[in-house]
């Protein structure tokens, strides 16, 4: 049975979704069967990997049952992983959600327990948000990977973070847990970044991965030419931090 780790931080430009693309193209790289769903409305990960013309139908489809999943799914050759694309019209899923009392929660659990033993990983891009998308993310996931940015405040963010998994813990889904954290955008030159990957390794330990992602051009424009970093420039930092990374990820959850 695959595994559903999302990743998330409400607070925006951490990484997120970056970190999204390239752990899960660095996975099927690997021989992983992995699903990239794209459970945001700015449907990034979707433009970063996809071209218009591959998308047919959306993760809003799917949640709103117009659509079964196995259609919407896309596979991809390079990066040799699957995605479900999201769009602007996700942007109103929160809507049809609130319309349901009971069960609001359960709308992406319900459709990715159909297809959730034909993958290892089911990675899911959340919004930079807490409401009621994220819940759903939650709700359906195992873990919870979680990329901080090294910047001030970035406690804050993780603690306003754990509080709402807490919440998830006790209300929705009770077996989640912290799958991991990592540093993103990380520059050893800066005061700044060690003195805030001190403090989190200080506060949470055996929860943060040794390796971190540094600040690198490359990896901001890998999606303008809808790629990963491991076809863009897989040579470079970029590349080799984030197969760090998910191999360190892999290891925890597979002890290899």
């Amino acid at each position: 049975m695959g595994k559903i780790i999302a990743i998330t931080n409400q607070k925006g430009g951490v990484g997120k979704t970056t970190s999204a693309m390239n752990i899960s193209a660095r996975m099927g790289y690997l021989g992983k069967k992995v699903l990239l769903v794209d459970f945001d409305s700015q449907g990034n990960a979707s433009h970063g990997l996809l071209h218009f013309n591959e998308i047919k139908d959306t993760v809003f489809s799917v949640i709103s049952e117009k659509v079964a999943i196995e259609d919407a799914i896309v596979h991809k050759m390079t990066p040799p992983i699957d995605i479900l694309p999201s769009d602007m019209n996700l942007a109103g899923a929160e809507n049809l959600m609130e319309k349901y009392g009971v069960g609001k929660e359960l709308f992406l659990k319900k459709q990715l327990d159909k297809i959730k033993d034909q993958y290892d990983y089911i990675l899911i891009d959340c919004p930079p948000s807490l409401g009621l998308i994220t819940i759903n993310a939650l709700t359906a996931a195992d873990s919870v990977l979680i990329p901080v940015q090294c910047e001030y405040y970035a406690l804050e963010g993780i603690t306003q973070l754990l509080l709402t998994i807490r919440l998830v813990q006790q209300t929705y889904n009770r077996n989640i847990r912290v799958e991991g954290i990592f540093l993103t955008m990380f520059d050893i030159r800066t005061k700044l970044s060690v003195d805030v990957s001190q403090e989190v390794r200080k506060n949470f330990n055996g929860e943060v991965y040794q390796n971190h992602i540094p600040r690198n051009v490359t990896l901001s424009e890998a999606p303008s030419r809808t790629q990963s970093i491991f076809e863009y420039d897989p040579k470079g930092n970029g590349a080799r931090a984030y197969a760090g990374l998910t191999d360190e990820i892999l290891k925890r959850n597979e002890g290899k």
